[in-house]
């Protein structure tokens, strides 16, 4: 069996790649800090002139249908530029949310889908499990709970209010708002399964990003440590520099089977896929926390100023670490499957 990807993704991957190194340096994420919503209008219409906006969206509503495992390698290139646009959440998760309502909404599917395909809407998702929704500001439906609930709610009809974030670079806020029948979508068990299966999808975007952002962070610490020069050589030459980068890149290697295990196991319903989630949120995020640490010593004390790169994507990764389920909650879905349920373990098993 091949489990390689086809030339098709990896071209697709690299044309991602290209475009956000070009379009978002770390001087347009300094910029967008500094400006009043934090998003460009401007680099959103370029996301949707490439038909990211549309990667999920099916394709009788203008879009391209793509499964998760084909999304996997662009949500990685996403967190390598630390996208501080909301792609991942409205294609990713919110869009799947619209597509699994039921066929008494297919108009009201039919109209946000179209909108989110030509990149002429946002979608939030405030998901039970998080307590701040994320870019609620420039979203123009937000899709709340309301215990099982799923509801739509047009921006104009919430009231937002904005807390901080270790990463200057996320817009979370709290939302006020009245639920009603002509705002909810889906309830019971409908709304249930809805808000599980966005969650796993929302776990495994995050797991992307920060397996992109673990190898943008190595990546600088390499490009620093050939740079940064002591007693007459680079201290990229010491050996106790190399083994903390190699360390973070044997992590990052190990965390992309697991990752994409769990896109395909969501493409095909495995009975599993909440467990393959939450290995690879974990070793995903393991790896992204080493990276920073790893990657700030290898800075020095330049690594804690505002001025160096470093700073942008740590922190980034710090943040995602404690969204969509943070490590204890992954790590008790692991626990009760292998020693309350009784899963089989070992080779041909677990992996």
């Amino acid at each position: 069996m091949d489990f390689t990807f086809s030339d098709e993704q990896l071209q697709f991957q690299d044309s991602v790649r290209a475009f956000l190194i070009n379009e978002v340096p770390p001087e347009r994420l300094r910029e967008l800090w500094n400006s009043p919503t934090g998003r460009s209008d401007a680099l959103w219409a370029q996301l949707a002139e490439l038909g990211l906006t549309a990667l999920s969206v099916p394709e009788a509503q203008g879009g391209l249908e793509l499964g998760m495992l084909d999304c996997v390698l662009p949500a990685q290139e996403c967190g390598y530029a630390a996208l501080p646009e909301p792609l991942l959440d409205t294609v990713l998760v919110g869009v799947p949310l619209l597509v699994g309502l039921d066929p008494r909404h297919a108009e009201f599917k039919a109209h946000w889908l179209e909108r989110v395909a030509s990149g002429a809407a946002r979608l939030a998702v405030g998901h039970p499990h998080n307590l701040l929704v994320a870019d609620a500001h420039v979203a123009d439906l937000l899709l709340l709970a309301h215990g099982d609930e799923l509801h739509g709610v047009p921006r104009a009809a919430v009231q937002l209010t904005r807390n901080e974030s270790v990463d200057p670079g996320r817009q979370l806020f709290q939302v006020s708002w009245t639920p009603s029948a002509a705002t909810c979508l889906a309830a019971g068990a409908e709304g249930r399964a809805l808000w599980a299966m966005a969650f796993e999808r929302g776990a495994l975007v995050t797991a992307a990003q920060l397996l992109g952002l673990a190898k943008r962070m190595v990546d600088l610490a390499v490009d620093y440590s050939f740079e940064r020069k002591q007693f007459g050589v680079p201290v990229g030459s010491f050996q106790a520099v190399k083994h903390q980068m190699a360390d973070c890149a044997v992590l990052i290697e190990f965390a992309k089977g697991p990752l994409y295990r769990a896109a395909q196991s969501l493409d095909s319903g495995h009975p599993q896929r909440a467990l393959h989630v939450s290995h690879a949120k974990l070793a995903c995020a393991e790896a992204a926390l080493l990276s920073a640490r790893h990657a700030m010593q290898a800075h020095g004390a330049m690594g804690y100023t505002w001025e160096v790169d470093l700073q942008l994507y740590m922190k980034r990764a710090w943040a995602l670490d404690k969204v969509w389920g943070d490590r204890a909650l992954h790590k008790a879905r692991l626990a009760s499957a292998l020693f309350e349920q009784g899963l089989p373990v070992g080779a041909g098993q677990t992996f």
